[in-house]
C-alpha cells in the first residue's frame, strides 16, 4: 500500500513538473524589433512549435499524463515591431502561414474559422522613437531577434531627414555615439531591455563593421552589461543585390549566460571580446599615442564640382593675363582619391581656392567662372551655413593636414577603404579626397613600418569595414599604433637616419616600392613627361594604343589579387626587417605570412604580434606617449 501510494506521488510530481514547465514554455515570447515581412519570426515560431512536439512526444513515453492544454507555442508567442505598415501587415500573414503549415505537416487538422487570425503582437510602429521624440518601450520578451536596418552615419540624414536624425542622436545621447550607424540603436536598445530585465537573451544581425569605429562603443557597453556568448564576425550575405558581410551577435544576462560554452565563427573559445575576437585583449582599452598625433589625417571634403578633367585644367595652367598676375597653378592641383591608388591614375584636377576672400579668388578668371557656373547653384541649397556662406571654398579643406606637410616633397597616402592595404608615394602638389588619408612621412623608414606584417594585422583588427573591404582610420588605426621604438612618428628621420634597424627597414620598403613601381609602369609602356608648367609632378602616359591596353590590367588591387612570388618575397623582406626592429623573432613574421599553408599556426603567430603591439600600446600611453 505504501509503495502504491509513493508511486501515485511520483507520477503526480512528474505530471505537475511537466505541467509547470509546458506554463513556463506557453509564456515563452521572441521579440523582432525591425521584423520586416516577419521571416524572423517564422523561423522562430516553427523552431518553438517543434521543440514544444518534442517535449508533448518524450513526456507521452515517460508516461506523463497529457497536457489537457495542448500545443502551448502558438502565434502569441512572437511579437514584432515594424514600421512600415505593409510589411506589418505581411509579417502577421507570413506567421499564420507558418502555423498552418506546421499544423498540416505535423498531421494537426485545421479547424480554425476564420482560417486567419488577428496578431496584435505585430505592432506597426516606429521601433526607436515615439512621435514626440521620446524613446520607444518595447514589450518585455524572453529573447530579442533580428536584421535591423543597416544604414551607415554618413546616409542617415539623406534617407530619414535631419529632423528625425537630429531627435534620434538626442534621445540616445550618451549610449550611442554620433557618427555610429543606424543598426546600433538597436543593439544598445536591446543591450537596455536585458539590463531591466525584460529579456533574458539577443541575437541580431549587423554589418561587420559593428566592431569597429564609433560603433564599437555599443559593443563595449553590451561586452560590459551582458555576456556575448556566441558570434559569427564574419558571414557573406546579400543585401538588395550587393554582397555585404555581416556579423551575427548573440548578447544574455550575465546571470543566465556567463558559464555558457562561448563560441566564435563555429569554434569553442573561452570569451568573446566587445571587438568580437576571443583574443585575450580588448580593442576598447586601446588608446590614441600622443607620439602619433597630428600626422595622419583624411584629404579635403568637395562639396561640389570643383573637380575638373585634365585637358581643361592644363588649358588653364598655360592661360596668361589674370588681373592679379598671378598664374592660374595658385588655385589649380592634382586631385586623387581612392581609385587612383588601388587602379590607374585617373588624371583629375582640383580648384583650390585656400582660404581665399571672394574677390581675391575670383581674379583667376577661369577657375572662378567655373566654381561659378557649377558650384554655386549646388551650395546655395546646402543645409549647412558655412557651405552657403563660403560656396567658392572647399567644404573642408584639410588643413591639419597641409600644415604638417609643409617642408615634406613628398608623403604617404592610403585609401580609407580598400580590399588590400597598400600605402604609396604622393607629390605634396596632390590633394588627396577625403576617403583617402594622408600621412606626413617622407621617409622610407616609415613607409616600411606602415607595410610592415604588424600594421597590417594591426589595421585589420582596430578598423571597421564597408560591405567585405576593410576600413583604414586614422583615430583607432594610425594613432594607435606603437612603431617599432626610435622610430615613432613625432621624430624626425634624421634622429634615426644611421640606425642600423631603421636602415634596413628603408632599404626593404624602397626595394618593396621600387618592385611594385616597375610592374605598374613598366620602362617598355610608359613615357614620362613634364607638366605644361613647373611644379607638378611628370606626367605618366602610356607609350600607344597597345601599351594603353596593358597598363588598365596593371593596378595594386590586380597586383594584390595575384600575390606573385616576387612581391611575397618583398614583404617577407620587410616583415622580417620590422619584427627585428620590434625585438621579434624573425620566424614569428614569417608564420604570420598569407603564404603560411598552416591556417591554424598563421592564427596564432597574427594573435601573438596583435598581443605585443597591444602590450605596448598600454606601456606607452601609461607612460604619456
Amino acid at each position: 500500500m505504501k509503495q502504491t501510494i509513493a508511486k501515485a506521488k511520483q507520477v503526480r510530481r512528474k505530471d505537475d513538473l511537466y505541467l509547470v514547465f509546458r506554463e513556463r514554455l506557453g509564456a515563452f515570447r521572441v521579440l523582432d524589433p525591425a521584423c520586416g515581412s516577419g521571416n524572423f519570426l517564422y523561423l522562430a515560431l516553427r523552431h518553438l512549435k517543434d521543440f514544444d512536439l518534442r517535449v508533448e512526444q518524450e513526456a507521452k513515453a515517460l508516461g506523463v499524463t497529457a497536457d489537457p492544454k495542448g500545443q502551448r507555442i502558438t502565434p502569441k508567442t512572437v511579437l514584432g515591431i515594424e514600421i512600415n505598415p505593409y510589411a506589418a501587415e505581411l509579417a502577421r500573414v507570413t506567421v499564420w502561414i507558418g502555423e498552418l503549415q506546421w499544423q498540416l505537416r505535423n498531421g494537426y487538422g485545421i479547424t480554425r474559422r476564420p482560417i486567419l487570425g488577428k496578431l496584435g503582437g505585430v505592432e506597426n510602429r516606429d521601433a526607436l522613437l515615439n512621435e514626440d521624440g521620446t524613446e520607444t518601450q518595447w514589450p518585455k520578451a524572453n529573447a530579442i531577434v533580428g536584421n535591423p536596418p543597416f544604414l551607415g552615419d554618413k546616409k542617415l540624414i539623406g534617407d530619414l531627414g535631419e529632423a528625425y536624425v537630429t531627435k534620434l542622436r538626442s534621445c540616445f545621447k550618451g549610449r550611442v555615439p554620433g557618427g555610429a550607424d543606424l543598426v546600433t540603436h538597436w543593439f544598445e536598445k536591446a543591450r537596455g531591455e536585458i539590463a531591466a530585465g525584460n529579456a533574458a537573451v539577443a541575437g541580431l544581425v549587423a554589418t561587420n563593421s559593428i566592431s569597429g569605429g564609433k560603433n564599437r562603443t555599443v559593443l563595449d557597453r553590451i561586452g560590459a552589461d551582458t555576456v556575448i556568448f556566441e558570434v559569427w564576425a564574419d558571414l557573406d550575405w546579400v543585401l538588395d543585390g550587393a554582397a555585404v558581410d555581416v556579423s551575427l551577435v548573440c548578447f544574455g544576462s550575465r546571470k543566465k549566460f556567463e558559464n555558457v560554452q562561448k563560441a566564435l565563427n563555429g569554434t569553442s573559445v573561452s570569451r568573446i571580446t566587445s571587438s568580437l575576437t576571443a583574443t585575450s585583449w580588448e580593442l576598447s582599452r586601446l588608446s590614441v599615442l600622443s607620439e602619433n598625433e597630428g600626422v595622419a589625417s583624411n584629404g579635403i571634403t568637395k562639396k561640389g564640382e570643383f573637380d575638373v578633367a585634365a585637358a581643361k585644367a592644363r588649358e588653364w595652367l598655360a592661360q596668361m593675363g589674370n588681373p592679379n598676375a598671378r598664374p592660374n597653378s595658385d588655385v589649380l592641383f592634382p586631385w586623387i582619391n581612392g581609385l587612383d591608388v588601388t587602379r590607374r591614375s585617373q588624371d583629375m584636377w582640383i580648384i583650390d581656392f585656400g582660404e581665399r576672400a571672394l574677390e581675391e579668388a575670383a581674379q583667376y578668371e577661369s577657375p572662378w567662372r567655373w566654381v561659378e557656373s557649377h558650384v554655386y547653384p549646388e551650395r546655395a541649397q546646402s543645409r549647412t551655413p558655412s557651405e552657403r556662406r563660403d560656396w567658392w571654398l572647399l567644404a573642408r579643406r584639410a588643413t591639419a593636414l597641409r600644415s604638417v606637410l609643409r617642408g615634406l616633397t613628398r608623403f604617404i597616402v592610403v585609401p580609407e577603404v580598400t580590399k588590400h592595404l597598400v600605402f604609396v608615394w604622393c607629390d605634396k602638389r596632390v590633394i588627396p579626397d577625403k576617403n583617402v588619408i594622408g600621412i606626413a612621412r617622407d621617409d622610407d623608414t616609415s613607409f616600411g613600418c606602415l607595410h610592415s606584417i604588424a600594421h597590417r594585422l594591426w589595421a585589420r583588427a582596430t578598423g571597421t569595414s564597408l560591405e567585405d573591404r576593410p576600413r583604414y582610420t586614422s583615430t583607432t588605426t594610425f594613432r594607435t599604433f606603437p612603431f617599432p621604438e626610435g622610430f615613432t612618428p613625432n621624430m624626425t628621420p634624421a634622429t634615426y637616419a644611421d640606425d642600423a634597424g631603421a636602415k634596413i627597414i628603408a632599404a626593404a620598403a624602397a626595394k618593396l616600392n621600387e618592385l611594385r613601381e616597375n610592374w605598374l609602369n613598366p620602362p617598355d609602356l610608359v613615357k614620362r613627361e613634364p607638366e605644361v608648367v613647373p611644379g607638378y609632378p611628370d606626367r605618366v602616359l602610356p607609350r600607344n594604343l597597345a601599351a594603353a591596353e596593358q597598363l588598365k590590367k596593371r593596378t595594386l588591387t590586380n597586383l594584390y589579387n595575384e600575390r606573385p612570388a616576387w612581391l611575397a618575397h618583398a614583404h617577407r623582406d620587410l616583415d622580417r626587417a620590422a619584427a627585428a626592429a620590434y625585438g621579434w623573432p624573425e620566424s614569428l613574421a614569417d608564420r604570420a605570412q598569407p603564404e603560411n599553408p598552416d591556417a591554424a599556426d598563421r592564427k596564432i603567430a597574427e594573435e601573438e604580434i596583435l598581443k605585443r603591439l597591444f602590450d605596448l600600446n598600454q606601456e606607452r600611453a601609461k607612460a604619456g606617449r
